[in-house]
């Protein structure tokens, strides 16, 4: 039994008597000077240290629940714990769980937006930011953008996806994994357990069409090879900078991001190489392209215009042509059922049925990756040579130079 009452603790505190009054067994009573304020105080010791607990203020606090509390902290300290050291853990605790909770509130919108300010750097271009932002703001937003990962279920996910899995397969599609994509990082963050929802392979893929199935993928209209000196000829007549491009364009074979992006940096004339930089290639890795006679004679055409350092500058200060410069180009000599992208299947076209160039030529030609695993370590360089011959008749086919009479031999 302790030495205070209810009573007698009202009685010293309304007296305004200053210090600690003990209870007993370490709980003490303690009135600040000038009787402003009273609380209770549990004094123990560990490794032979005098410590002192608060344990709430007076009348908060009441007596009763004082007892408990030293009752509870003098078992911690006879077995050796720290009642302070024990309570802040606790209290650690509490806060870390609370901020776990908080976490996985967060909805799906700001994990998504966390996600793509992580990834934004490593991605090749603006616009592929700009494209998650879009298809996740127009699709995902409306359904899960509010909710937390947590709660993100595969009704939820079949709800975006099922509206345009047809109508719509190759974006429903990218919006798919996009959405899986946040979701993985939304686990790796702790803010949800569990298989992804919108995980393709052994999930989705039994509740939803294979995009096969629902419609043909749609590859880039490409012109028979047998007609591009006729259209190359077209082109050799029209002195607009965006025709140049696309003269270049198909000479090379790159891609058309790759040629509109050119600087002049880039260009070696001495040794008749472009060698575009790793940051600039869809692989992320540089590659050389031999320039052919036809394509020198389109470079030395282009003005070369001081403080702009691309070969195909735009109107606007420090930009190039836009990529439907060339798109409107073949619009405007009636071939809009054509694509740039396509007379890259042109040429791989023409090199397979008309010359004899080896494959993996060709395929590197057009920075395709042409090896795997073991395989790959035998094409570590980048049969350049090869490849300038390959170009060179290319570029004397699509001029009408070499017509195609019988087959290349580059064997």
């Amino acid at each position: 039994m302790g030495k205070l009452t209810a009573k007698t603790t009202e009685k010293l505190i309304k007296a305004g008597v200053t210090g600690l009054t003990s209870d007993g067994e370490g709980l003490y009573l303690k009135i600040s000077a000038g009787g402003t304020g009273a609380s209770w105080v549990f004094r123990y010791k560990i490794d032979g240290k005098s410590r002192y607990m608060g344990l709430g203020k007076h009348p908060e606090t009441t007596l009763s629940e004082a007892r408990e509390k030293a009752a509870d902290a003098r078992k911690l300290s006879k077995s050796g714990v720290d009642p302070l050291a024990a309570r802040d853990s606790e209290r650690e605790a509490k806060r870390l769980q609370q901020q776990a909770e908080l976490a996985k509130a967060t909805p799906f919108d700001a994990i998504a937006a966390s996600y793509i300010s992580a990834h934004r750097s490593g991605w090749k271009n603006a616009k592929h930011a700009q494209q998650w932002e879009n298809t996740l703001a127009t699709y995902a937003k409306p359904v899960i953008g509010h909710l937390p990962a947590s709660e993100i279920t595969t009704a939820h996910i079949l709800g975006i996806l099922q509206p345009i899995w047809i109508e719509k397969t190759e974006t429903a599609n990218r919006l798919r994994n996009r959405i899986e994509l946040v979701l993985d990082a939304a686990k790796a963050r702790g803010l949800r357990d569990g298989e992804n929802p919108a995980r393709w392979r052994g999930h989705l893929d039994k509740l939803l069409p294979k995009r096969s199935k629902v419609r043909a993928i749609e590859h880039h209209t490409a012109l028979p090879w047998l007609e591009l000196p006729a259209l190359m000829g077209k082109l050799a007549q029209r002195s607009e900078l965006t025709y140049k491009a696309m003269r270049l364009t198909i000479l090379t074979a790159a891609r058309t991001s790759e040629v509109l992006g050119a600087e002049w940096k880039e260009i070696d004339l001495e040794s008749r190489t472009w060698t575009i930089p790793a940051a600039r290639m869809k692989a992320r890795k540089e590659h050389r392209v031999p320039l052919s006679d036809a394509a020198i004679e389109v470079l030395n055409c282009l003005p070369r215009i001081a403080g702009r350092p691309h070969l195909f500058p735009s109107t606007r200060q420090g930009k190039h042509l836009s990529n439907m410069a060339m798109l409107m180009g073949l619009r405007r000599i009636e071939r809009d059922d054509l694509t740039m992208h396509g007379f890259r299947s042109t040429f791989r076209d023409w090199a397979a049925e008309n010359t004899n160039h080896p494959r993996e030529v060709c395929e590197m030609a057009l920075a395709h990756k042409i090896a795997d695993g073991a395989e790959a370590a035998y094409w570590r360089g980048d049969i350049f040579e090869k490849r300038r011959a390959l170009m060179n008749d290319w570029a004397k086919f699509a001029t009408g130079q070499q017509h195609p009479d019988g087959v290349m031999d580059r064997t």
